[in-house]
């Protein structure tokens, strides 16, 4: 390579410091959950009140800010929108997931699995196995029960859908029923069960899906607040511990809460203003 070609190569590099600059005023911006005076945009990104207006000033001709006439205020405008907005739709859960799992399964050395809602009930769209000498499968397409295993408790806990709780309600009554329990009581003690997991932000169930299995899953929040996937973690009775604030636990929720964040969780508030832990068991 010639000297002239590796000087182009380090200009091309060096990008537009510029716009490196400009973008701190938009993150600032982001960050905040309100519009913003100009002297708290620029204290938030650390830069001079002059300087940051007229960074403003050209933002807000291409459409990235906009400025209330009456307060003064600068907010994002209407073009940062339409970039968020499809931002959003090229996201995959799935594939934004690969990683995640892969590390988690690595850090507890046990299969993991990614679970999403799916035309009959919470299923297992992905898992990753430990490969040990005695590994735990969990096959891909296969609908999980939404009362006796750690992912359809996920779901259960804190997927809001007028679905799921027409499913939910015919497991009760047959989970009931095989179990010489009334419908009324199996709600009860579900109801418990569902308001405790939201409590620990993670679900746990030991041998009632699979004998010998343990299993813990983690809810995952989509940029609206909405449940979209579960984080579910499998291992052997004996050997893999799911108590509330075990490591396997703890990393199964940070593993959630890290893909809930590449997925636009917490950038805006909860969708119609619910909690997105709100379900329940009607009794």
């Amino acid at each position: 390579m010639s000297e002239s070609d590796s000087a182009e190569l380090a200009r091309q590099r060096q990008g537009i410091q510029s716009i490196e600059v400009g973008t701190r005023l938009l993150r600032a911006l982001a960050a905040s959950r309100r519009s913003m005076m100009l002297r708290d945009v620029a204290r938030n990104a650390g830069m001079p009140a002059a300087k940051a207006r007229r960074y403003l000033v050209s933002f807000m001709r291409m459409g990235l800010v906009e400025q209330d006439a009456n307060s003064g205020r600068y907010d994002l405008g209407e073009f940062a929108l339409e970039l968020g907005l499809a931002s959003l739709a090229r996201v995959d859960p799935v594939r934004l997931a690969g990683p995640i799992l892969d590390d988690l399964c690595e850090q507890i050395g046990a299969t993991v699995a990614l679970a999403m809602w799916g035309n009959h009930g919470a299923t297992c769209v992905r898992w990753v196995e430990a490969g040990g000498p005695v590994t735990v499968t969990l096959r891909t397409g296969v609908v999980l029960p939404l009362t006796t295993s750690a992912t359809g408790l996920a779901f259960s806990a804190f997927y809001r859908s007028p679905y799921l709780k027409r499913l939910l309600e015919s497991e009760v009554q047959a989970v009931a029923s095989a179990t010489g329990q009334t419908p009324a009581e199996m709600r009860s003690a579900l109801a418990v069960q569902l308001e405790e997991i939201r409590r620990h932000g993670i679900a746990r169930a030991s041998g009632s899906m699979t004998p010998g299995i343990n299993g813990c899953s983690a809810p995952v929040f989509g940029h609206t607040g909405r449940m979209v996937a579960a984080v579910t973690s499998l291992g052997l009775i004996g050997s893999f511990d799911i108590d509330w604030d075990s490591p396997i636990a703890q990393g199964t929720r940070d593993a959630a809460a890290m893909l809930s964040r590449r997925l636009g969780y917490g950038s805006s508030d909860p969708a119609d203003g619910e909690d997105p832990a709100a379900v329940g068991v009607e009794s």
